[in-house]
């Protein structure tokens, strides 16, 4: 054999290694290809015949069942919807509640439930706003504002042939940092008058220190004139008190002037007293109804005269 015939025998060797290396690889990724369609293929099948699907899930409504000066207690109603035929696990529900980017509260809550087979379940996540922890966080949150507030849920679930899955949601609205309205006694008026008992209207100023409406249901307040109560006082007056705003009230009160000693003769002689004031309003919001503290301590009051009678000197102290 000539000598120039071995590079081409030895050209071939290397030809025919190189074929059968490309062949083993094409069996190797044709086989493997293989397994996933056939995968796939079989869960597609399963998901036919047996029928499962994604569950979906929607915050259908807000509510706010508490509020007060401390604390705003939320609800978040979701309605998760489930097409398969067997129960799947609500494995845990992730919640955050943000204003302006600013995180105001989060939590984790485990094992949520079940959601029942091809049914639907109203998922109730409570939540709750402490405002000292609001204020103290961001300084710029003041008491009687209303800011915006975005909650954004992470149901977590696990469901056969897809395995654990993630619905995210999200909510916006608005909540109040509600403030105590102001409170003061303008003026006192004598309907009737004995040492045994004497019938007299207090002259009451509201101030509304929120950015929302005030609609006063009822008031009740224990009031002090000097330094002995008067007692109880109370009125179920409907009135709107715009954000704001001022509006005025009159509430009746029965007393012995006689207990009262220099006091009343103060104020019959037109002189200022002094009184307190120590109890609660309630009333309606747009974020629902509210039971608000009033206090006022170390006020000063006067007599008004009754209607027909000089008043020019009403104003004086």
């Amino acid at each position: 054999m000539a000598s120039s015939d071995t590079p081409e025998i030895v050209e071939r060797d290397v030809k025919d290694k190189d074929h059968q290396e490309e062949g083993k690889d094409d069996g190797k990724g044709g086989f493997m290809e293989k397994v996933k369609d056939f995968i796939h293929d079989i869960g597609e099948k399963i998901e036919e015949v047996i029928g499962f699907g994604k569950p979906t899930a929607d915050v259908t409504e807000i509510h706010i069942p508490k509020i007060n000066l401390e604390r705003a207690d939320l609800v978040v109603d979701v309605l998760v919807k489930n097409p398969n035929p067997i129960p799947i696990p609500l494995i845990d529900i992730d919640y955050l509640i943000e204003s302006d980017g600013r995180k105001l509260v989060s939590g984790l809550i485990p094992d949520a439930g079940t959601i029942h087979a091809h049914g639907s379940e109203t998922v109730k996540i409570p939540i709750t706003l402490i405002y000292d922890d609001i204020k103290n966080t961001y300084n710029d949150i003041k008491p009687g504002s209303i800011i915006p507030y975005r909650i954004k849920v992470d149901l977590i679930v696990d469901v056969p042939v897809f395995g654990r899955l993630t619905l995210p949601l999200e909510k916006t609205g608005e909540i109040p940092i509600p403030y105590k309205p102001d409170i003061d006694v303008e003026n006192i008026r004598f309907e009737r008058f004995s040492f045994e008992e004497t019938v007299a209207l207090l002259h009451l100023k509201l101030e509304n220190m929120n950015d929302f409406d005030l609609g006063l249901n009822a008031l009740d307040c224990e009031v002090w004139l000097g330094d002995v109560s008067v007692g109880g006082a109370e009125v179920a007056e409907s009135t709107n008190i715009g954000k704001n705003g001022i509006s005025y009230v009159d509430i009746p009160i029965t007393f012995r002037p006689k207990d009262f000693g220099s006091a009343v003769w103060d104020m019959i002689r037109g002189k200022g007293t002094g009184y307190t004031m120590k109890g609660n309003i309630n009333v309606d919001t747009p974020f629902g109804a509210m039971n608000l503290p009033i206090i006022k301590e170390g006020g000063t009051t006067r007599l008004k005269k009754n209607k027909g009678e000089n008043d020019d000197g009403d104003d004086e102290d």
